[in-house]
């Protein structure tokens, strides 16, 4: 019974070695095939790229973003006058005047005004004409382009053109800074003469300085607007002469002389009215002084005779 017992007790001692030495090696098995699977996968997924590198980055980064030119804050404020000229017939330059008048009026007083019209022609073949405007800067090219399709729709030909600006920012910003530095300073001295802080005399400075400083503004403020308002509106100036004799040509000497007879002969008359003048009472004066020395011989002559 007892060997029995042994025998038993010495079998299941076996199995249970033998099940913990199979557990291990499948453990062991299993944890080797787990991570050669990992490696094998791992080498097989290319990995992702890297990320962009920002710009300069390896170059020290901020310093080197740093040194970038800066981005102006506003743009140029430019004031831009366009000039035109046109040849046409002497007859043809009025029409077309008004044609290209009645252009900028069809758009508006806020987009065009005409500043000024102007026209002149003599007897013979010579005719010259003139028109300003007054164009928004946006709107100014797109016109100007309109004013010469209108003038070879009309037979007309464009003799000249020419584009000039001028930057007036600093000028702007300088009359802001000023504007603003002198309102600063009326407020203050307005803020004296409400609390009626100090001397009598400092009360009349203040006063004073209240009226000359609003002056000041009021100046800054027209100069800024006259400056806005160059930018805001470009000038367009039109020129029109004929296709016989213009400026230059052979009746030109002529038509100047004949024009100015009037202001030649004026300017004589005027000087010889001046001459006349002085000259008149000096040679009054002259001719008594010759008269009595001359009396005063005839009196003289006799007594001599006597003796």
């Amino acid at each position: 019974m007892s060997a029995s017992r042994s025998i038993l007790l010495g079998t299941a001692a076996a199995l249970a070695l033998a099940a913990c030495s199979e557990s291990s090696s499948y453990e062991t098995t299993e944890a080797i095939t787990t991570a050669d699977v990992t490696e094998e996968a791992a080498m097989d997924i290319e990995p992702p790229p890297p990320p962009p590198a920002a710009p300069g980055a390896d170059e020290g980064g901020a310093s080197e973003t740093s040194s970038l030119p800066d981005i102006p804050a506003a743009a140029p404020k430019i004031a831009y006058v366009y000039s035109y000229g046109f040849r046409v017939a002497r007859e043809d330059i009025a029409p077309l005047q008004e044609r290209h008048a009645d252009m900028c009026i069809k758009l508006g007083p806020l987009t065009c005004q005409v500043r000024s019209l102007e026209q002149n022609g003599a007897e013979d073949d010579y005719g010259y004409g003139q028109l300003e405007l007054s164009v928004a800067a946006d709107r100014a090219r797109e016109f100007g382009r309109d004013l010469v399709a209108a003038a070879q729709s009309e037979g007309g030909d464009q003799v000249s053109s020419s584009i000039e600006g001028e930057d007036l920012s600093k000028q702007i910003v300088d009359t802001e800074a000023r504007l603003r530095s002198r309102e600063v300073l009326r407020d203050r001295l307005m803020e004296v003469l409400r609390t009626r802080k100090g001397s009598v005399q400092e009360l009349v400075e203040a006063e004073r300085g209240v009226a000359q400083v609003n002056e000041e503004i009021d100046q800054a403020r027209s100069w800024l607007q006259e400056m806005r308002g160059r930018v805001a509106y470009s000038r367009i100036t039109v020129t029109y002469q004929s296709e016989g004799a213009g400026p230059g040509g052979f009746f030109e000497p002529i038509r100047k002389a004949i024009g100015s007879i009037g202001p030649v002969a004026g300017n004589v008359i005027g000087g010889l009215i001046l001459l006349l003048t002085v000259l008149v009472p000096i040679g009054l004066v002259g001719f008594g002084i010759w008269m009595l020395v001359k009396r005063v011989r005839r009196r003289e002559e006799p007594v001599e005779k006597a003796d």
